[in-house]
């Protein structure tokens, strides 16, 4: 479990499951040109100050299965502070700001600081604050304004664009039709025998916002696959929150590669 550690921390922040009524998700019935439907998927508005959300999440890798819980703090554009626990004990912490990458575990006693290209390295994509954010908030991973896309309709009757900009890797974003709220990422490396899959089970109204009601994450490296079911249990808006975090002595600071 300990090698996908840090990406265990990062991907809990692109996903939810609440109890707000599920918005309806629209099929595709007329073909639409890629501008048209990443237009559409920026018009869908995302006010926020802060938001912090408490989650429960299963985690399985070819080696081990765990069930965990996680509560996960965000001011917008500014911070993100996660802390997971194992029976009620806090066994991690990690904040992310647009500079910077920080966790520690309990485990084994380390700790990291860092950037971002740790992460831009298992993805093969260029990675950074806001493309966090962006998983969270089931908006795409990349600004798709400036990219060469393609445009087609897959076979659920959901629209689907294809990221030619770069051809080594292969990222593909699946959306409904209605209001082009995202379905799925794809970013894949078959060289590097390396891929992340994001899957939105839907999205919830709050006032004119939505977010996700539910994601399922499925990450393979060369040397394994790592699957995770995350719910959210409780999410609030706009409350004042406090980021503590600090390391605690003794820890050893750890590179990753």
């Amino acid at each position: 479990m300990s090698k996908y550690f840090g990406l265990i921390l990062l991907v809990l922040l692109a996903s939810c499951k609440t109890v707000q009524p599920t918005l309806t998700e629209t099929k595709a019935k007329d073909t639409l040109s890629a501008a048209v439907i990443v237009d559409r998927h920026y018009q869908n508005p995302k006010l926020f100050s802060t938001l912090y959300i408490k989650t429960s999440v299963h985690y399985e890798s070819d080696k081990d299965s765990q069930n965990m819980t996680a509560e996960i703090k965000i001011k917008k554009d500014e911070k993100i502070l996660i802390s997971v626990r194992f029976l009620g004990i806090t066994m991690a912490k990690a904040l992310i700001t647009p500079n910077k990458v920080s966790y520690y575990e309990k485990m084994n006693n380390t700790y990291f600081e860092g950037d971002f290209s740790t992460l831009s390295h298992w993805l093969g994509t260029p990675v950074n604050y806001n493309s966090l954010q962006n998983l969270f908030l089931a908006r795409a991973f990349e600004d798709l304004k400036s990219k060469t896309l393609n445009a087609s309709i897959d076979s659920d009757k959901f629209y689907r664009i294809e990221d030619l900009s770069n051809p080594e890797i292969t990222k593909i974003y699946t959306f409904e039709s209605g209001q082009c709220r995202i379905k799925k990422e794809q970013f894949i490396q078959n060289q590097k025998q390396q891929s992340l899959q994001v899957v939105y089970s839907g999205e919830a109204a709050y006032g004119v916002m939505s977010l996700p009601t539910g994601i399922m994450v499925d990450a393979l490296q060369p040397g394994g696959k790592m699957h995770m079911d995350i719910d959210f249990n409780h999410l609030t808006i706009d409350e004042e929150l406090s980021f503590p975090y600090n390391v605690p002595e003794g820890y050893k600071l750890i590179n990753i590669h």
